[in-house]
């Protein structure tokens, strides 16, 4: 018979202040690594193109070379190496630390009816964030969130559009993000001298470090996606520091908005 204490043991809020600390040089060596790498690892699947064009123009230093062309299958590949690049590292410190369990809580749910049903009120809830969030930064002059670069990509082809789904809505922003920013940087911030305990503080913080990002949105779109932060920052906290219900919501508001720009692109319904 299941034992109704480990049925909540999920919902029960993280304890920050129970955390070890760590110091603030070594929580920005480790914030500086992991963007570094994210960085990086983008460049890998573009180094191909880069050759080329370096070789073209200087073989031939008068004729005009083109800049790489970057496809929707390559901007998702650097999309997707970068989330692995970054997990890497941020698994590297937390490994170092023997926390990797303790800060990036991927294990089975006690509860996955309860991760669920979190995980569908949180969708809605980002849904609103986005339909509301752009009229109020179109209100204060920020301008509404912009997308279209991303989703435009995503429309190419059909095999594409599975690529983006699966590749980025999935593994690089539901998984990899929320390993991220909700596991590795949460963590990282709750164990450090001032921040420790201050759960509301923790949650803008890392709100508008994810936020930041995504500044190819215009400075609504930086608003609207701190916001979004906002929330699933709490649905970390609300599971027990559980990543699940925060990885599907996350993963299904992608899929959701992907399919609706691919399901317009083909002319399924009026605009």
């Amino acid at each position: 018979m299941t034992n109704p204490a480990s049925v909540l043991e999920d919902r029960q809020p993280a304890a920050p202040y129970a955390k070890a600390p760590i110091g603030w040089l070594i929580f920005v060596l480790q914030f500086v690594t992991v963007a570094l790498a994210y960085v990086l690892a983008s460049i890998l699947p573009t180094l191909p193109a880069l050759i080329a064009t370096v070789s073209a123009a200087i073989s031939d230093p008068a004729a005009a070379t083109p800049a790489p062309e970057l496809g929707s299958g390559l901007v998702a590949s650097t999309v997707i190496a970068s989330a692995i690049g970054a997990i890497f590292v941020a698994w590297l410190w937390l490994r170092r630390e023997g926390r990797v369990m303790e800060a990036l809580r991927l294990k089975r749910p006690a509860s996955w009816r309860f991760t669920i049903g979190l995980a569908a009120l949180a969708t809605g809830g980002t849904i609103l964030i986005f339909v509301l969030g752009a009229q109020l930064t179109q209100a204060l002059g920020l301008g509404s969130p912009d997308p279209s670069f991303v989703l435009d990509l995503v429309t190419e082809s059909p095999a594409l559009f599975a690529l983006w789904v699966v590749g980025i809505a999935w593994f690089a922003a539901g998984f990899g993000e929320e390993v991220l920013y909700r596991g590795f940087l949460m963590d990282r911030l709750e164990r450090l001298p001032g921040l420790r305990g201050r759960t509301n503080t923790i949650l803008f913080v890392q709100a508008i470090l994810f936020g930041l990002p995504h500044a190819y949105q215009g400075a609504g779109g930086m608003v609207v996606t701190a916001m979004v932060g906002l929330l699933l920052g709490w649905v970390r906290n609300r599971s027990g520091g559980n990543l699940w219900a925060a990885i599907i919501a996350h993963a299904m508001v992608d899929t959701i908005m992907m399919s609706l720009a691919f399901g317009e692109s083909l002319g399924c319904y009026a605009t």
